[in-house]
């Protein structure tokens, strides 16, 4: 019995090995768009699965191309958990015009895959209806497989893996099921992870002219976003 023991070892090895591989192809292929969000800790980069869940990553990608998620936050951050973007209508700090509150308070249908949520994963949040998903999302910060099938997943980070680091080093506290942020959970004005500025780019070739003026549109973008943050809280100070 001994000397077969190495045999199944090897044999076992072997069908994990092959496991291995075979799950790794099954990952959806990321569409060509990419989308960045600026934060004061660094900037997160992220694609579609548009084959996944196409409702979604549509829905999604017009909040972004319409400057919905400028001025939002992060409201929650649980290390080895999830980094949670507000809903738009609720967590930015500019307001906002009447085309982008139209599109944020949207709900749309669970779209649930067989993707799995592991690290970098993004998954959208909602209530306890499975088709309430609106514009709250979140980023999984490890593998949390008591989400599959539950959540629709729509995405995954594909630069900022040391951003994330540093949100899950930030100072949290808990308020119910939450873990949040120790800056948003004391002040209420929302500048703890705050996101900047979106930015937005396409891998396909023959889109040079189109990366080159979504750059300078970004440049114009963060000096309003700049510019109405100041005003807004201006306004918050002296006609509370």
């Amino acid at each position: 019995m001994r000397n077969r023991n190495p045999i199944l070892i090897v044999f076992l090895s072997l069908c994990v090995i092959l496991i291995f591989v075979g799950a790794s192809s099954d990952e959806p292929e990321l569409g060509s768009a990419r989308v960045v969000f600026q934060t004061e800790y660094g900037d997160i980069e992220f694609g579609f699965y548009p084959s996944v869940a196409p409702i979604t990553v549509e829905h999604i990608f017009k909040l972004v191309r319409l400057g919905g998620y400028n001025t939002n936050h992060f409201f929650r951050v649980d290390k080895g958990f999830v980094a949670q973007v507000a809903d738009v209508a609720n967590g930015r700090s500019a307001p906002m015009n009447e085309e982008q509150r139209i599109v944020a308070e949207k709900t749309i249908i669970g779209e649930f895959s067989q993707v799995k949520h592991a690290r970098g994963i993004l998954s959208m949040g909602r209530h306890a209806d499975p088709n309430s998903g609106g514009s709250s999302f979140s980023i999984l910060l490890g593998d949390a497989p008591h989400l599959d099938g539950e959540y629709a997943i729509f995405g995954k980070v594909t630069k900022g893996d040391e951003t994330l680091k540093k949100l899950e080093q930030l100072p949290t506290r808990r308020e119910g099921i939450f873990v949040m942020d120790q800056d948003f959970a004391n002040r209420a004005d929302y500048n703890s992870v705050v996101i900047l500025l979106w930015l937005m780019k396409s891998l396909e070739k023959g889109h040079k002219q189109m990366e080159s003026c979504e750059l300078d549109k970004s440049i114009l973008k963060r000096r309003l976003a700049a510019s109405t943050v100041e005003i807004e809280r201006q306004r918050m100070k002296c006609f509370p």
